[in-house]
């Protein structure tokens, strides 16, 4: 299957409409027609429902559609994983939030520094939840990153586990508790990392997050270590007994094959290591 045909599918899925898929590709829209009804001929199976009215994906199109997305993303990453290897100096890329490290990053990069034929190592700042996109896009070699993420396509190791506070504005009702549940904060244990995530999001950085928090305009769980490191005058924070653990892993592509990159993994599993250590003794 070849991948222009797949680019055509993808298109015409998330439009959901030939004519806009046809501009957004800039073709016309009797070549993109037929390249999809060749697509359907070649697979055995119908990709979309077609009326006068409406375009809808059949379940084998739904199918195809996330597999395609993958296949598509894991080709354009293969090329710019190889002219970013073909460059007179390589270098790794690390991607990680700006407060999503567990404090572990000067530990990791320097045992990989003092590796051997370690390379140079640039870290990417990335917003929330956007380190698995630029490892399977191939913008990152690896990645730091905390549940919940989108493991498609990745291999992962856990790093660190560690209890969740709950955020919350000196004046929020439940500031002078010295500990809550789920309960307290209206959820059930089956919607804390849906969540995490989405308030996560409302902040570019953990800055952000704390200051809509000491407005009062939300409530956010966040790893307890969190509670050490950013102290926010107007920002409490109490231990969520039943929270699920903050777990934040290393992250690579499934198909890397880089001796540059397993080091890097290595370095962070051993910084990891050497941190729990510390705590313990």
């Amino acid at each position: 299957m070849e991948s222009r045909p797949l680019r055509y599918f993808v298109a015409v899925a998330e439009e959901l409409n030939f004519a806009r898929a046809a501009e957004r590709l800039g073709i016309s829209s009797p070549p993109l027609s037929r390249a999809i009804r060749s697509l359907e001929t070649e697979l055995g199976v119908t990709l979309f429902e077609r009326t006068t009215h409406r375009v809808a994906l059949t379940p084998a199109g739904e199918v195809l559609l996330e597999e395609a997305r993958w296949a598509l993303d894991a080709l354009d990453a293969a090329g710019l994983r190889a002219r970013r290897a073909a460059a007179a100096e390589p270098k790794l890329v690390l991607a990680v939030k700006a407060d999503g490290d567990a404090g572990l990053l000067e530990a990791i990069l320097a045992r990989y520094a003092a590796g051997p034929a370690a390379l140079p190592v640039t870290v990417r700042l990335s917003a929330w939840q956007e380190q698995s996109r630029l490892l399977r896009q191939g913008e990152a070699d690896v990645a730091l990153v905390y549940e919940p993420y989108d493991r498609t396509g990745l291999d992962t190791e856990d790093l660190t586990a560690e209890p969740r506070v709950a955020a919350l504005s000196v004046s929020h009702p439940l500031a002078a508790r010295t500990g809550l549940r789920l309960a307290d904060l209206g959820l059930r244990e089956d919607e804390a990392l849906r969540f995490i995530d989405e308030v996560r999001g409302r902040g570019q950085d953990l800055a952000q997050l704390l200051a809509l928090v000491g407005l009062g305009d939300l409530v956010a769980l966040l790893p307890a270590s969190v509670a050490e490191r950013y102290p926010r005058p107007g920002v409490v924070y109490r231990p969520v007994l039943d929270a699920p653990a903050a777990v934040m892993a290393v992250a690579w592509p499934q198909q890397s094959r880089s001796t540059a990159t397993a080091a890097l993994v290595r370095a962070a599993v051993a910084a990891a290591e050497a941190a729990r250590g510390r705590v313990a003794g």
